[in-house]
């Protein structure tokens, strides 16, 4: 298993669905606990939602932050 970072509220989070190394999608962290990443979605079943991920997710390709 990889090991992961924790992510902060307010990272970028990337996504690769089909394992390939192309991202297939980006979220917004919303909070970490540890063992699961919550994120904020769009085009989600095509709405707005909230999802959940193990933080060990094989489909989760990294995190980004954006400095202000």
């Amino acid at each position: 298993m990889k090991e992961r970072s924790m992510p902060s509220p307010g990272a970028i989070i990337f996504f690769d669905w089909e394992h390939d190394g192309t991202c297939d999608h980006v979220g917004i962290v919303e909070r970490c606990d540890g063992t699961t990443v919550y994120t904020i979605e769009g085009n989600s079943g095509d709405a707005v939602k909230e999802r959940s991920y193990a933080i060990s997710s094989d489909s989760i390709m990294g995190y980004g932050r954006v400095v202000y």
